[in-house]
């Protein structure tokens, strides 16, 4: 069988649109406005498909992206999206093929990582990726929450406000409130133009049918935008005229903690609104905590969320800042060959230098290891416990623990 593997040409993107939504389960064919809209905003020369003949029967895309690292400094990520494998035609190499041939150009190109939301968890291992951040989800019952209804519409007893606003004060405003986001929290990762677009409706398919969120922003007292949330409710009643109204958050964010407390006060205490379930948080987020009873946030998610896949060990690991001062030599073993080698780190909070060497390793580790440590979410010492980082000088596995670990988790609000 002569299947192909190609860039994908502005004739081919329809074919190749068809095969990414039946490897996600949709059947319709895309609709014209759909990918007239797509194909002005795609790269072609980073989208690749595989062709059985005429059709279409494997997909993988790349853009380029920026991710914020611990110390708020970003690095070039390649991000991978749209993967898909015709069920006719799996195992038979082709996702390994257009992993292969993205990787090797995201290196030539000089990106330090590669990145993607993972549809699955088995699948992305093999290739070098590790999971780096993880993420929870929270429905909150407000009836249970114990919040003081009688009280005014926070968070006016710091002097801040909370306005009501349309798509276009959201994207006027919103990309310097990320921006801000950004800079403090790791795994945090960019968004363009045309992001702030399609999530406030401009460019949506029709046969999407978008229907207007609710956009809160919060304002502080000296009048700067310290904070976003986006959500939507329904209209669902009761038997007996009681409100059971959900509301959705679909976006939350916020440059201070005070920003983060007052727009989740005031979704859980808006009027007919007993239930709210709130999207992709970090796992150590503020909001059961903030509720007087924490015990009315039940977890309905909690899952791995952004894989990353180192591509230039040292511009990677000098990128970052570390908790305390180390001096560790890391074997990291990479059977793709792209980041191969034995490497010293001599880490500070003030930054590092990270250099081949021929020293004696202190840790021998995969690749994928090293991004799954990489944003200080996941301890060094428990990899080491599972077998999966191998301690070669005592001591070694705590000291890189102490290192790399952060005092809040990395969090991605983010999926592509």
């Amino acid at each position: 069988m002569n299947l192909d593997l190609r860039t994908v040409s502005a004739s081919g993107y329809p074919e190749w649109l068809r095969a990414v939504g039946t490897g996600f389960l949709r059947s319709a064919a895309p609709a014209e406005d759909e990918i007239a809209g797509r194909l002005a905003h795609t790269d072609l020369s980073r989208v690749r498909g595989v062709f059985d003949g005429a059709r279409c029967v494997a997909t993988f895309r790349s853009f380029a992206q920026e991710l914020t690292v611990v110390g708020g400094a970003t690095v070039r990520a390649d991000a991978i999206s749209a993967v898909t494998v015709t069920p006719t035609h799996r195992r038979r190499g082709l996702l390994g093929r257009m992993m292969a041939a993205d990787l090797a150009a995201a290196k030539e190109r000089g990106d330090v990582v590669a990145s993607l939301i993972s549809a699955e968890y088995p699948i992305y291992g093999r290739y070098g990726f590790g999971p780096a951040t993880w993420t929870t989800e929270w429905e909150i019952d407000v009836t249970r929450a114990a919040l003081d209804p009688r009280r005014p519409v926070p968070p006016a007893a710091d002097g801040g406000r909370i306005d009501l606003v349309d798509g276009a004060e959201v994207r006027k405003l919103g990309p310097a409130l990320h921006d801000r986001l950004a800079a403090r929290v790791p795994g945090v990762i960019s968004r363009d133009r045309r992001w702030w677009e399609l999530n406030t409706g401009v460019g949506v398919p029709a046969s999407d049918g978008w229907t207007d969120p609710f956009y809160a922003l919060y304002r502080s007292a000296d009048g700067e935008v310290d904070g976003l949330a986006v959500y939507r409710a329904d209209d669902n009643w009761g038997d007996a005229k009681q409100p059971l109204n959900k509301a959705t958050v679909k976006h939350l964010i916020a440059a201070s903690p005070a920003a983060e407390r007052a727009l989740w006060e005031f979704v859980c205490s808006i009027d007919w609104i007993t239930t709210v379930r709130s999207g992709y948080r970090a796992p150590d987020d503020l909001l059961p905590l903030l509720l007087p009873d924490p015990r009315a946030a039940r977890i309905v998610t909690q899952a791995d969320w952004l894989w990353l896949r180192i591509l230039d060990v040292p511009r990677a690991l000098e990128a970052r800042t570390y908790a305390t001062e180390a001096t560790l030599v890391l074997d990291v073993q990479d059977t793709a060959g792209l980041t191969a080698g034995r490497f010293r780190l001599d880490a500070s909070p003030a930054g590092a230098s990270c250099v081949p060497t021929t020293e004696s390793a202190d840790l021998t580790l995969d690749v994928r290891e090293l991004g799954t440590t990489y944003l200080g979410d996941e301890s060094v010492l428990r990899l080491r416990d599972l077998g999966r980082i191998e301690e070669n000088r005592a001591g070694a596995a705590a000291t890189a623990d102490a290192a790399f670990r952060t005092g809040r988790r990395a969090w991605c609000p983010d999926t592509f």
